[in-house]
């Protein structure tokens, strides 16, 4: 069955892509049903960081499920409403005012690249496979999305990647900057598990201000000083979690973060 499982583990929120017949193939509902789980986890207070991954060992995801491409791409209304399905998804990680960390085992291809490249990082099995392939299905790629890969990689490497449609694997990943880091298969759970506890221990306001300030860059290069960012940061400033982070320090103990 093609779905989106989530499970909450602590303060970690899990979801899933699971759609194991075709190595986790994004169908439309799944393209549908993603903003909504990470917007569930982000309204959550409880939730301190999100991991998104894939079901099985051979699978990040795949990509889009082609096989809906007639049904779904049909004619140029089907296709605007099939690519705001895609763009949602690909934007909701970075939507999210939490960390939301793309855990990459296997193949990872299309628009499982392209889900990849919308979180904020990226771990790597070593055994992990990349790949581009909008150039042998005739796609023209959305300009969001190819600005996103430039902002990763670069122009070149976006270049290499898009022009080719060539696999790749985990080490280039980690030479393009795609992956922050790539590590054994039989270790990646436990990498990841340790990331995300180090986040959880740290203030959420922090994380969300970091967010935020990273997104406007993004966007604006120029001028990423909005007020939005400017208030997120007041807020760390001026909140309670401040006065416990600085007390702790000068306690020496670990100081406990309420999110407020």
């Amino acid at each position: 069955m093609a779905e989106i499982l989530v499970n909450r583990l602590g303060p970690v929120g899990n979801i899933v892509v699971s759609n194991l017949e075709k190595f986790n193939a994004m169908t439309t509902k799944m393209w549908a049903d993603l903003p909504a789980r990470i917007a569930e986890f982000d309204t959550d207070p409880g939730i301190r960081a999100i991991v998104l991954s894939g079901d099985g060992d051979k699978a990040f995801i795949s990509g889009a499920d082609i096989s809906e491409f007639g049904a779904e791409r049909s004619d140029a209304t089907s296709q605007l409403r099939y690519g705001e399905l895609v763009h949602n998804a690909y934007t909701a990680a970075a939507k999210s005012s939490k960390p939301v960390i793309a855990k990459i085992r296997g193949i990872c291809m299309g628009g499982g690249l392209g889900l990849a490249a919308g979180c904020d990082m990226r771990i790597c099995a070593d055994t992990a496979r990349f790949r581009m392939p909008a150039g042998r299905l005739g796609l023209g790629y959305e300009e969001a999305g190819v600005q996103r890969f430039v902002s990763l990689i670069g122009v070149q490497n976006t270049y290499d990647i898009f022009f080719s449609a060539r696999i790749f694997d985990a080490q280039e990943a980690l030479r393009m900057g795609f992956v922050s880091r790539v590590v054994p298969t039989e270790q990646l759970d436990a990498v990841v598990d340790e990331l995300t506890a180090n986040i959880s221990d740290n203030a959420p306001l922090t994380m969300t201000a970091l967010k935020l300030t990273v997104q406007s860059f993004l966007l604006n290069p120029t001028n990423p000083n909005t007020p939005t960012v400017h208030a997120a940061i007041q807020a760390c400033n001026s909140s309670e979690d401040y006065a416990e982070g600085v007390n702790a320090f000068a306690q020496k103990r670990k100081p406990i973060f309420m999110g407020k």
